[in-house]
Order: C-alpha cells, then sequence, then structure tokens
C-alpha cells in the first residue's frame, strides 16, 4: 500500500515538474518575443523619423513632392508587420530616387541619414531574425505534445514571422 502511495507521487511529482518546466518555457519565449517587438518598434520608429528627415532636403533639391508623404497615412493604426512593409516600401524609393538624381548625394546632410538608416536597417533585420528565431520556439511549443496542452487551458495562439521564409520552414518542420 505504501508502494502504490509512494508510486502515485512520484508521478504526480513528475507531471508536474514536467508541466512547471514547459509552462517556463512559454513564459520565457514570451519574454523574448515581448523584447524583439519592442526593440523592432524603436527601430522601426527612427528609420520613419529618419525617412521624415530626408523628406525636406528631396523637396528643397527635387523641387517636388516626394514618395514619403504616403507614408503619413494612417501609420499610427498599422501593426508592426505593417509598418515594417511600408517603411522597407519607401526606404527602397528613397534609394530609387537618390539613383536617379546624383545631385542628391552632394548633401552631408542626406548622406549622414542614409548612413544611419543602413546602421538602422542593420538592427532591424537583427531584431527580426532574433523576433522569427524566437516564433519558431513558441509555435513549435504551441502545436507539439506535451506543451500544446498548456497552450490549449492558457489560450496560446501562434504567432506570425516576419517573413515567409520562416513560415515556410516553419510549417515543413511542423509537417
Amino acid at each position: 500500500m505504501l508502494e502504490i502511495i509512494i508510486s502515485i507521487i512520484v508521478v504526480v511529482s513528475i507531471i508536474l515538474l514536467i508541466l512547471t518546466i514547459l509552462s517556463n518555457k512559454f513564459k520565457l519565449a514570451i519574454i523574448k518575443i515581448e523584447k524583439a517587438e519592442e526593440d523592432i518598434d524603436i527601430y522601426l520608429q527612427k528609420k520613419k523619423d529618419l525617412l521624415d528627415r530626408t523628406r525636406p532636403i528631396i523637396k528643397k533639391e527635387l523641387k517636388k513632392e516626394t514618395f514619403l508623404d504616403a507614408l503619413d497615412n494612417n501609420y499610427g493604426e498599422m501593426d508592426y508587420f505593417q509598418k515594417n512593409d511600408n517603411l522597407r516600401t519607401a526606404y527602397n524609393e528613397l534609394f530609387k530616387v537618390i539613383d536617379e538624381n546624383d545631385k542628391l548625394m552632394k548633401s552631408d546632410t542626406l548622406v549622414s541619414i542614409i548612413e544611419e538608416l543602413n546602421n538602422n536597417e542593420e538592427n532591424i533585420i537583427g531584431s527580426i531574425k532574433f523576433y522569427n528565431d524566437t516564433v519558431v520556439v513558441y509555435n513549435h511549443l504551441v502545436v507539439s505534445f506535451p506543451s500544446n496542452i498548456i497552450s490549449l487551458f492558457r489560450r496560446y495562439k501562434k504567432k506570425e514571422f516576419y517573413s515567409n521564409e520562416k513560415r515556410e520552414i516553419f510549417e515543413i518542420l511542423n509537417k
């Protein structure tokens, strides 16, 4: 009789230990994702500010409205993914305009802003990579046994990736 009670206690203890470890893995992944989102938000805001700083220089040199004017529409209502896409488009358009107009590169201010933009772009890429890598771990926890039991009770849902490449890799690994 004592052996049965001890066996039950050991089994329950092992189950509780496993649930605690899995719960902590979820918490750690969530903390990492939130940190990555904060970093991405900061870098995206900096990118927008830098792009906004190029606006008067381009208007002054080219004497026309710029592609950057479209950035202001509903920017505050966008999620991180939409902001990233819109800012990437504006970033690419900036370089297209600069390539088409050599006189813009004569502005030291614009050159320094472009240098800052390039450094910021590297930071964004790094933050997005960290986010995507962490989302892979998190989504794996959400869908795999036994951690999916915790995700069911805690109502954890799969998170989106910043790039299609990571989404495809996750789908392949998930199968």
